[in-house]
């Protein structure tokens, strides 16, 4: 097992007083090796909610792309936290969300007339669409294996002034993100792969996401627990009362994580898990 403390001179919550588990989607529940979740994982997720623990999806996918995911795990989540944190609900009716400004919006928008040869992925909350295909596109999209979601193309300047829009993907440098982000009044980009940027709210983020559903049920930070692995999850392992990161994680997702678990093929939650003493190892 791996076990790098970055914070190791942090007195963490204890195990026992977790409410509320967050966990990302991609290379955190789902392997980008096997495209499947291991069964190490469902079992801790169905022993979390046995003891008590809520357990949410906390993720940068749509609700639309979350369905050839979440209808593999033969588990009930408590709640959603999609969009990077901008669109979060559950089967109760409790739903909070916050959508791109309509300037911003065409801001981006005259950014990718001018740049024509930029796929971008538009985010609404029932329907997900590029304004084009390209062939770089199609490749990242396969390294999703199964897990990948349909393809859509659509025209942005028809629909995403006039429909709420909560995230637009950019495939772009990192150069580039922070050009059109400059020209926007209230946008920023969270990055989980190097081929391309999600831009949401400059106000918004994971961690937003998990405070809809703390306020909601009145717990404090000290009281979750999350799990991510990729840049656009930093902001939520910083937050979190115990923040996770993948053995599979990129950098960023390391060093603002409380722990470093072993990767997704091999038990990193369930680990982590007991680790902290959020779950107990069967008596033998």
């Amino acid at each position: 097992m791996t076990t790098i403390d970055p914070a190791a001179d942090v007195r963490l919550p204890d195990g026992d007083d977790i409410r509320a588990a967050f966990f990302d989607i991609d290379g955190t529940l789902t392997s980008f090796v096997t495209h499947v979740v291991p069964d190490s994982t469902i079992d801790a997720l169905h022993r979390l909610q046995e003891r008590g623990v809520k357990v949410f999806i906390c993720t940068g996918r749509a609700p639309s792309h979350m369905m050839v995911v979440l209808d593999t795990i033969p588990v009930k989540f408590d709640g959603i936290v999609g969009l990077n944190g901008q669109y979060c609900f559950d089967d109760h009716g409790f739903l909070e969300k916050q959508a791109l400004d309509r300037d911003d919006i065409k801001t981006v928008i005259r950014w990718l007339d001018a740049h024509p040869d930029v796929v971008a992925n538009f985010c609404e909350k029932d329907y997900v669409y590029f304004n084009q295909v390209t062939d770089s596109m199609r490749r990242t999209w396969a390294q999703l294996g199964k897990t990948a979601p349909a393809v859509h193309v659509d025209d942005p300047h028809k629909r995403a002034l006039s429909i709420e829009t909560f995230q637009i993907s950019p495939y772009i440098s990192p150069e580039q993100e922070a050009e059109v982000t400059a020209l926007c009044r209230n946008v920023k980009g969270v990055r989980w792969h190097p081929d391309f940027t999600d831009l949401i709210p400059a106000d918004g983020g994971k961690p937003e996401g998990m405070k809809r559903f703390m306020r909601h049920y009145g717990w404090t930070r000290e009281q979750t627990i999350a799990f991510g692995d990729g840049g656009n999850d930093a902001t939520m392992l910083g937050f979190a009362g115990i923040g996770v990161a993948m053995g599979n994680a990129t950098a960023p997702a390391k060093e603002a994580a409380d722990y470093v678990t072993d990767d997704v093929d091999h038990d990193g939650i369930l680990n982590a898990l007991l680790h902290f003493g959020v779950l107990r190892a069967p008596h033998v």
